[in-house]
């Protein structure tokens, strides 16, 4: 018949010594990198809240943003597909601080003052 283990005995054979201390920040660890990587998810500031999009000031660089349900305000203008700012300083926020949409929906160089 087998002796039973003794206290000693018994730790060294248990998988709950330092690998069990270690569960908590291996965790947190897994956490953060996941929440991080999730798409959609950003540092930066949106250009617009939830139910809004942007619209871009007609002759000028100015912008505004105006709910999902209604049309762009007299003098605005939808920025053209595919070049709509999504974050504060993203490519197409920068593009839009020397360019503008004009009377005719061209795109043109603002004049530097």
């Amino acid at each position: 018949m087998r002796q039973p283990l003794s206290p000693p005995a018994l730790r060294k054979a248990s998988f709950a010594g330092p690998r069990r201390r270690r569960a908590p920040l291996w965790c947190a660890t897994a956490v953060v990198v996941l929440l991080s990587a999730l798409p959609g998810c950003s540092s930066q500031d949106a250009i617009c809240g939830g139910g809004e999009y942007p619209v871009h000031t007609v002759g000028s660089t100015g912008s505004a943003c105006v709910d999902d349900d209604q049309p762009p305000p007299k003098g605005c203008t939808r920025y053209p597909e595919g070049k709509v700012p999504r974050h504060v300083g993203d490519e197409w926020d920068r593009y839009w601080q020397t360019h503008t949409v004009d009377e005719e929906g061209r795109i043109i160089q603002v004049a530097k003052s």
